[in-house]
């Protein structure tokens, strides 16, 4: 552990500092006057002491639209002056969300970051080949600022130049790689074209997209390594706000720092402890962006279990989906990451595949598009999605290397088709 004692810290002795913390955002945020603060004193709220965690329920929501509309610095709880760096999404959705740090959120992320890269097995000396992105994206910085903070040495590879990336892995061995899920299979494919074996890799952190326990399994086919997954979103810090352990059982959260909920996400009502729903952060100690309850639109369940690690931190399930990516089909709901565990679980195809929404007609199609790695898997594959997920869909089964591979940024596990050509040679 990067700092045993807040990560393997009693219940009672978190819970204790967590209603410290609270009571000082609260009071934070109604001294700066912001939209928090007003909704707040609209709710009758006049100091922290007001607050309890058990209540914690009972206060008002943060949503992105209030990040989008108080666009860019009109949720500051600092004087803009102090303000150290910005960084924030990469506006895959039509428009950046923006987040702000001073020097001490600065220190707090790369502190998180650490423990994130120690629950991967990293520690002083290790060498960590870090391919996320590097820029207003939280995610290469983020990891970087948390090697340096571990005492580790960094390969700030960012992301793309695939060859480069590989000759890398062979000359620097390093032990720990950092990327998305989907650029770790691409690196592992790329490896063993170039007859690379990365022998000294032992764990790798991957995140900035949902992936599935199927996709792991691939990726360690690929990959000699321990796949692990890392969490975090721009406007709670970055990555680091939870990450697994090598017992590969749920993410660790952080919760010294992010007072973690789930709620249904069409109520906002709390859901139990192993019921999927909407992840909701509070940051009781950022300086610059604090956020009350913020909903992040992403979809987990909390496991409290005991961790045969040692720490005592609870645990979020791997991220579901978001609630605005269900696709809804012929009046059935699903993931996209749904769909990916039944058709990398069938063994059938390789793991790389494309979502096609045809939405040319009123009656909405779906299109499924993988590499089959053998045989004519098609009739398989639509009747196991209709068993598995009551879903119908049209399975077309496309040459090796017609589906995009990812080298920079995230997958684009789905595209809608509205006119025009198909999306992907081969489809109908």
């Amino acid at each position: 552990m990067f700092d045993p004692k807040a990560e393997a810290m009693s219940v009672d002795e978190r819970a204790a500092l967590q209603r410290h913390r609270l009571w000082g955002l609260v009071d934070r945020l109604l001294a700066a006057g912001g939209v928090q603060g007003r909704r707040l004193k609209d709710a009758g709220v006049s100091g922290g002491s007001d607050v309890t965690l058990a209540g914690l329920g009972r206060l008002p929501f943060t949503t992105k639209q209030d990040l989008w509309d108080h666009y860019p610095f009109g949720m500051l709880a600092v004087p803009r002056d102090q303000v150290a760096a910005v960084h924030g999404s990469s506006g895959t959705r039509g428009r950046p969300t923006l987040v702000a740090y001073t020097r001490a959120d600065l220190d707090l992320w790369a502190a998180m970051c650490a423990r994130s890269l120690s629950c991967a097995g990293a520690g002083p000396g290790s060498i960590v080949h870090n391919a996320y992105g590097y820029g207003l994206f939280t995610g290469g910085i983020g990891v970087h600022q948390g090697a340096v903070a571990l005492g580790a040495t960094v390969v700030p590879m960012s992301g793309g130049m695939t060859d480069r990336q590989v000759r890398m892995l062979a000359d620097l061995r390093p032990d720990i790689l950092t990327c998305t899920p989907a650029y770790a299979l691409r690196l592992g494919e790329a490896a063993a074209e170039a007859g690379v074996e990365p022998h000294a890799l032992k764990a790798g952190l991957f995140g900035a997209e949902p992936w599935s326990e199927e996709l792991r399994a691939a990726i360690e086919r690929v990959l000699p390594i321990k796949a692990m997954d890392i969490y975090g979103l721009s406007e709670v810090i970055g990555p680091g706000v939870a990450a697994e352990c090598l017992e590969q059982d749920g993410l660790h959260v952080n919760e010294d720092h992010f007072v973690v909920e789930v709620v249904d996400p069409s109520t906002g009502d709390p859901v139990e402890d192993g019921t999927p729903g909407e992840l909701v952060f509070t940051t009781p100690t950022k300086q610059a962006l604090p956020l009350l309850r913020y909903r992040t639109g992403d979809l987990a369940s909390l496991d409290r279990r005991a961790c045969a690690c040692g720490r005592t931190l609870v645990r979020m399930s791997k991220i579901i989906g978001r609630a605005d990516d269900m696709i809804v089909v012929r009046g059935v709901n699903v993931y996209p990451s749904e769909v990916e565990r039944v058709l990398l679980g069938s063994g059938l195809v390789a793991p790389h595949y494309q979502l096609v929404v045809d939405r040319r007609s009123p009656a909405v199609r779906l299109l499924v598009a993988c590499e089959a790695l053998s045989g004519d898997p098609r009739d398989e594959l639509v009747h196991t999605l209709h068993e598995s997920l009551g879903l119908t869909a049209e399975v077309f089964t496309l040459p090796s290397g017609t589906v995009p591979r990812v080298e920079t940024g995230k997958a684009v596990r789905v595209v809608t088709w509205e006119d025009g050509l198909p999306p992907l040679p081969g489809l109908g």
